[in-house]
C-alpha cells in the first residue's frame, strides 16, 4: 500500500505533472497517479490537462505567475492623520471622521481605525484596545455615574 501525501504544495504537484509529461505519460494517467498519491482533492483532471498543455507549449516554470494588485491607499501618513483626528476629540462618530476625510471610502477609514490603530468604541469614547480589564472596569464605573 502506498503512503498518501497530505496537503502538497502546488508547485510540487506541477513538478510531478511536468516530469510525467516529459516521460510521455498521458494526462488521464497523470491525474490517476496524482490522486493515488496525493488524495482525491489534489487537482482536477481538467487542471492536469491544462498544465500538460502549458508544458507542451514551452512553459518551464511550475510556480504561479505574479499577479497585479491594486495599490493600497493606506499609508503611514494617512494613518497618522486619522490618529491625530481621533485624539483631537475622542467622542467623535465615524460619520465625523468620514466627513473629515471625504476622499477616502468608509471601508478604508474603518480599516484604519479598527485594524491599523486598534481602536474600539467603549462608553461612547474611542480608546486603544490595549486597555486591561481593570482599566475597562474603572472606565465603565465612571460612565455609570
Amino acid at each position: 500500500m502506498l503512503k498518501t501525501i497530505a496537503d502538497p504544495a502546488d508547485c510540487e504537484v506541477r513538478s510531478v505533472i511536468r516530469f510525467l509529461n516529459a516521460k510521455k505519460v498521458k494526462p488521464a494517467e497523470i491525474h490517476r497517479q496524482l490522486v493515488e498519491i496525493y488524495g482525491e482533492n489534489v487537482m482536477t483532471d481538467g487542471m492536469v490537462r491544462k498544465w500538460v498543455r502549458q508544458f507542451n507549449d514551452g512553459r518551464t516554470n511550475v510556480h504561479d505567475e505574479a499577479r497585479g494588485r491594486r495599490p493600497s491607499v493606506v499609508n503611514d501618513g494617512l494613518v497618522t492623520k486619522v490618529n491625530e483626528k481621533i485624539r483631537e476629540n475622542r467622542r467623535f462618530t465615524k460619520r465625523m471622521l468620514f466627513d473629515g476625510f471625504p476622499q477616502f471610502s468608509k471601508t478604508v477609514l474603518h480599516e484604519i481605525v479598527t485594524n491599523r490603530l486598534n481602536y474600539r468604541k467603549l462608553c461612547s469614547r474611542w480608546v486603544p484596545k490595549m486597555l486591561t480589564d481593570v482599566h475597562e472596569t474603572k472606565r465603565s464605573d465612571l460612565a455609570v455615574l
